[in-house]
């Protein structure tokens, strides 16, 4: 009951009852990344393409897709990362969520946020003030 509700009620956990609908209707399971997230295609788009869509296994945060299954969702590629072997490159970091809001979130030196004091100033700016 309460995985009804919440499909019913938010569009940020998972998916909405609508595009639930819409997926057993008109989506073809294409494949699923290590995270759990589960992509599908079907029907066609204003431009003629393949629609795709990812149905997010907890919240929908789009920078949670891979970088593979990214060029196959935006169309850079014609093959889904589950069809071939997708190894990521070397430079290729695992996801980190954004962490701004949290604990975890970057603070730079001065910032207010933090327990450090705001450094001196030099006293190479001078303030501008009218009629000078």
């Amino acid at each position: 009951m309460k995985t009804f509700l919440t499909q019913f009620f938010t569009w940020w956990n998972s998916q909405t009852l609508g595009t639930r609908l819409h997926t057993w209707r008109h989506g073809k399971k294409v494949g699923q990344d290590e995270t759990g997230n589960v992509y599908y295609e079907g029907g066609i788009d204003s431009e003629g393409r393949t629609r795709r869509w990812v149905i997010y296994r907890n919240y929908s945060e789009a920078s949670a897709i891979p970088p593979g299954w990214h060029g196959w969702m935006h169309h850079r590629v014609d093959v889904a990362p589950a069809s071939e072997t997708y190894q990521p490159r070397d430079w290729q970091k695992p996801h980190q969520p954004n962490l701004t809001g949290t604990p975890a979130a970057y603070r730079p030196k001065g910032s207010v946020l933090t327990n450090q004091h705001r450094p001196q100033v030099t006293g190479d700016y001078d303030a501008w003030t009218p009629g000078s």
